[in-house]
């Protein structure tokens, strides 16, 4: 009998100069490069996955605070997945062993099916969709309600983006949120939504490209400032170095800011008004810091309990037999 890898089943795609595994389990991105260059951090096939790395959220993304929440007149309490912060974390499907439904060399859908449960008594069939192209990796998340009442939805993505050499602390950000969600420093419980330049600008404020640095981030950020192709992206770079003599040219105090260089993107559409940062924190300086978390999200931490913020926390409501679709994609910079 074929022994399955800890991680699922395996689905390798290649297309061009990206190439992707695909791990069954939570329908987890486990691998991606471009041209042999790590754009997310991996993991082993045969290996525990690390917590959320990769994984598909659903049917909410982040945390819903005391895994408490009410819906349709009724009162729910979820189990608490984050038991040093006393949370339900992301949802019910990261460890959900996705069916292939349908697979070529570029691409593989998976399916699995959220059962009704005493805390979340919706059945939800879920559709994750991953295909490489010319411009990358794109996943695509559909939930269909298969019950008879509405349910509450959220999904997201769980990557850890990698720039190029180096850590987190090395590598550029352009964030272009103007919002972010404050939360308390210690269960990270949603606050208030501010202006990322009104409280802590140096840790909050990418909205120009610059270097991360030390600062640590574990926040929701809104106010997406998108193109006029109503995109947004965010780009993590390593900089290339500027020319030597960069300091006669860079005016009085010949200070230049960070030149584009080599990385990582990854863009969304309106579907996802929120996205999660997290500079990957760990108290093993071995393992921390790896990568950037880039999370888009269809909706707010604690949005099950959107009734309890003064801002639009993005809850998505399915009728039943609708279907609701979120994506993304996630490209180098080269």
């Amino acid at each position: 009998m074929a022994v399955i890898p800890a991680s699922g089943t395996q689905h390798a795609l290649r297309a061009g100069d990206y190439e992707a595994v695909i791990a069954s389990v939570g329908a987890t991105l486990r691998s991606l490069t471009y041209r042999g260059r790590n754009l997310v951090v991996p993991f082993e096939a045969d290996e525990v996955r690390p917590a959320h790395r990769g994984a598909t959220l659903a049917p909410w993304p982040n945390r819903i605070v005391d895994g408490k929440y009410s819906f349709g007149g009724r009162d729910f309490q979820l189990g608490l997945t984050e038991p040093a912060r006393g949370h339900a974390l992301h949802g019910l499907a990261t460890w959900l062993d996705f069916e292939a439904v349908d697979k070529g060399s570029d691409h593989v859908t998976l399916a699995a099916v959220i059962q009704p449960q005493t805390a979340y008594p919706w059945r939800i069939i879920v559709t994750a969709r991953f295909e490489l192209g010319p411009g990358g990796l794109t996943q695509s998340v559909t939930a269909r309600n298969d019950s008879a009442e509405p349910a509450p939805w959220g999904t997201a993505p769980h990557p850890y983006l990698v720039a190029g050499e180096g850590r987190v602390d090395d590598w550029t950000l352009e964030l272009p949120a103007a919002q972010v969600l404050e939360a308390t420093p210690d269960r990270l419980i949603p606050t208030e939504l501010t202006a990322v330049d009104a409280n802590d600008p140096e840790r909050f404020d990418f909205r120009t490209a610059r270097p991360i640095g030390p600062v640590e981030i574990d926040h929701a950020y809104s106010g997406l400032i998108r193109g006029s192709d109503g995109i947004a992206t965010v780009r993590l770079t390593v900089p290339t170095p500027p020319p030597l003599d960069a300091g006669a040219s860079g005016g009085a105090s010949g200070r230049v800011g960070p030149a584009a260089g080599t990385g990582v993107e990854m863009s969304w559409d309106a579907s996802c008004p929120w996205v999660q940062v997290h500079t990957a924190d760990k108290p093993d300086p071995a393992a921390s810091r790896l990568g950037l978390a880039v999370e888009p999200m269809t909706c707010a931490p604690d949005a099950f309990n959107a009734g309890s913020y003064d801002y639009d926390a993005g809850l998505v409501v399915i009728e039943p037999d609708a279907s609701a679709t979120a994506s993304w994609r996630i490209a180098a910079i080269v």
